[in-house]
């Protein structure tokens, strides 16, 4: 009896030292073996900020920045994160409270830009890409960016026109004109094979805006219907 006490206390106190915690989920963890709901777990665990998805910058030119949707669970974004990361690119993962108005989280996803750009004169430009309301946080940017370093914005099936709770809560406007030494690319899915857009009676993608380039998306990718989530792997595919 002596014995059995004593050994589920040694496993008992060996299972309480553990540390199960896996450290900050890297590009180079996105394994094959390894479900992609999993993987989109510990990108959505990742801290609220800007978080580096490889270990240096070392020669890079442009700086990726992708930046999440409401309630997402990450896994959307495990393939387009590999296939956009290139050697002169440095990936990076935007964590920001998607439950609360984008303008603060817009405000503090810029300052970390500028750091970056304090810190490193060796990058070229700066490359954004929202989903759905992250598209709302990153044009909020745009409207704002005065730095030297040119902006490329991409938005994929984002309401950049607004909806009413948009509007009400958040004091939401939709950009009106896009800023010198930037760019803007709108990726439209198509109304009615948007789960998440598809009820609303006009579709809240559109809007009027000169000097942005504008793709609607087809019907399917790789043989299944484009909606919300699959958007962002076609716009990897297609655009970079």
């Amino acid at each position: 009896m002596k014995y059995s006490l004593s050994f589920f206390v040694f496993i008992f106190l060996l299972v309480g030292c553990s540390d199960d915690s896996l450290p900050p989920i890297k590009i180079s963890d996105f394994k094959n073996d390894i479900s992609v709901k999993n993987l989109g777990m510990r990108l959505i665990d990742l801290p609220y900020g800007l978080n580096s998805m490889e270990p240096s910058r070392d020669e890079v030119q442009e700086i990726f920045i992708v930046v999440h949707g409401g309630n997402s669970e990450g896994y959307e974004w495990i393939y387009p994160l590999k296939k956009i990361n290139t050697e002169f690119r440095h990936m990076y993962f935007y964590r920001w409270p998607d439950n609360n108005c984008f303008q603060n989280s817009a405000e503090n996803l810029k300052n970390e830009i500028t750091e970056i750009l304090n810190q490193d004169d060796s990058i070229k430009k700066i490359i954004l890409m929202g989903h759905s309301y992250g598209g709302i946080l990153v044009t909020h940017l745009l409207k704002n960016w005065n730095l030297i370093t040119p902006l490329e914005i991409h938005v994929v099936a984002s309401p950049l026109l607004g909806t009413p709770m948009l509007n009400s809560m958040c004091g939401y406007e939709p950009i009106s004109l896009i800023p010198k030494n930037s760019v803007l690319y709108e990726w439209r899915t198509q109304h009615k094979l948007d789960n998440v857009f598809k009820d609303l009676s006009e579709d809240p993608q559109k809007i009027e805006l000169q000097e942005s380039y504008v793709t609607t998306l087809p019907e399917t990718y790789k043989s299944n219907r484009l909606g919300h989530n699959w958007s962002i792997s076609w716009v990897a595919d297609e655009a970079f």
